[in-house]
């Protein structure tokens, strides 16, 4: 591994790594929890990112979403919603540490319906399910990973609940250099290999998030973290 690609993944790994501490931190405070807003937890997340970390930057819009709003992708904007006592939601953030970006989603059950736990469970191993398969395939494109994935949920009795699957992640601010074409997200109409270098002949890494939904129920669950890093 040359030193470029060594002090990247260095770097976006301990990047994930802090997001990791925070989402722990998260639950041990007890900030998931029923009878609060989506907005109520979202500040609180905000000011406790602060007080470990100092952080007042994201490089995408910071994400609580509870209940029917489960269903929604990340470019919608649902109505804020108080969460219920035996509620499902879930969070996506994407701080920036050291100009770093990290870009983290999990998902919480609060009580013990068995639909909702069986679906965060379903999307933890569908998250791992695919990162076997893309180290498993050297030329994959994103339109092949999205299809796995997608393939997946109809597996585990769910339906994709995304318009894709992960986007490249890196250096702040890489979502006003790359911008929003096909090729820089695991996209269905992206034909590109994951592991070509990018226009300046650099390395790509990628962020690989799972949406699974059941509109019957009302319910969705959505994790996401680096794939292309170890």
């Amino acid at each position: 591994m040359d030193t470029f690609m060594s002090k990247r993944h260095v770097s976006l790994r301990e990047a994930e790594r802090k997001a990791e501490e925070l989402f722990r931190a998260i639950e041990e405070r007890g900030i998931i929890r029923s009878g609060v807003t989506e907005k109520q937890i979202n500040q609180e997340i905000y000011n406790l990112a602060f007080e470990m970390f100092g952080i007042k930057k994201y490089w995408h819009k910071r994400i609580v979403r509870a209940g029917k709003n489960t269903l929604h992708p990340y470019s919608e904007n649902p109505p804020d919603l108080m969460v219920a006592k035996d509620d499902i939601l879930f969070l996506d953030f994407g701080p920036i540490f050291e100009d770093w970006e990290a870009d983290f989603g999990r998902t919480f059950v609060l009580g013990e319906d068995p639909a909702k736990i069986k679906l965060t469970n379903d999307i933890a191993e569908a998250w791992r399910e695919g990162k076997r398969y893309f180290q498993s395939q050297p030329n994959i494109t994103g339109s092949e990973l999205y299809a796995y994935v997608y393939d997946l949920a109809i597996q585990y009795g769910w339906e994709f609940g995304g318009p894709h699957a992960g986007h490249l992640i890196g250096e702040f601010p890489h979502e006003v250099i790359q911008g929003d074409d096909v090729e820089n997200y695991i996209h269905p109409d992206n034909h590109i290999p994951m592991r070509e270098p990018d226009a300046n002949g650099n390395p790509r890494d990628w962020i690989l998030e799972i949406h699974f939904v059941d509109r019957k129920l009302g319910i969705g669950g959505f994790v996401e973290q680096l794939l292309t890093v170890e």
